[in-house]
């Protein structure tokens, strides 16, 4: 039964170094949920990295890059916590929960933060908000067609991947246009970006539901 568990496919499942370090988290008797919670750790880092370089005058370059940093960790962590649920047999009742809670707080730390870091005032800051509220309005999407009955659809084209190896790249960007004193530009249209591909996220992911729930 656990294999047949509906999840996103990720390639690096398959690898031998997440498979190995699978099996060390296993004999390490770490649970999934613990993961789960280091997942939130790294974001509110990432978080907190970005709202300094908003708020501070020094140069943000390092912390620009710290933060992009914390970004892989997270996915790292999310792709992990199920590898020793699934793989490694250590699945609980309180599985389904941690899973997507941490998630949803993550990616609201991450671009609420980006926000900040965007150093255009106002208008970056409602991007930040307006992004994280719709990457999580797209995992609600999600989850609500599971509720139905529904195969989970992890289609993009601003899926959770998506967007947070676009916030990495737009991080370092915005590192080399600080450390050029270059005008700030790069993550404003990051987080546009990731705004308007979470909504067209959100509407294709709803038809898809309309179109499976009609057929059903």
């Amino acid at each position: 039964m656990p294999q047949e568990i509906d999840r996103r496919p990720i390639g690096a499942r398959n690898a031998s170094w997440a498979k190995s370090l699978t099996s060390i988290l296993v004999r390490a008797n770490i649970e999934p949920n613990q993961i789960s919670i280091a997942s939130v750790v790294f974001a509110a880092i990432g978080g907190a990295l970005y709202y300094h370089v908003g708020t501070s005058t020094d140069s943000g370059t390092g912390f620009l890059i710290a933060a992009a940093l914390c970004i892989p960790m997270r996915l790292l962590c999310n792709m992990l916590d199920g590898m020793v649920a699934v793989e490694g047999g250590k699945q609980s009742k309180t599985g389904a929960l941690f899973n997507e809670l941490p998630d949803r707080m993550a990616d609201c730390f991450f671009l609420v933060g980006a926000g900040f870091a965007a150093k255009t005032g106002q208008v970056g800051i409602q991007l930040g908000w307006a992004a994280s509220l719709l990457a999580v309005l797209t995992a609600y999407i999600r989850a609500f067609g599971a509720s139905q009955g529904l195969k989970q659809n992890f289609c993009g084209p601003m899926a959770k991947p998506q967007r947070m190896w676009l916030l990495a790249a737009a991080s370092i960007g915005s590192a080399v246009e600080e450390a050029t004193c270059s005008p700030p530009r790069v993550m404003t249209i990051a987080l546009a970006i990731i705004a308007i591909g979470s909504m067209a996220t959100c509407l294709r992911r709803t038809l898809d539901i309309q179109k499976g729930l009609v057929q059903r």
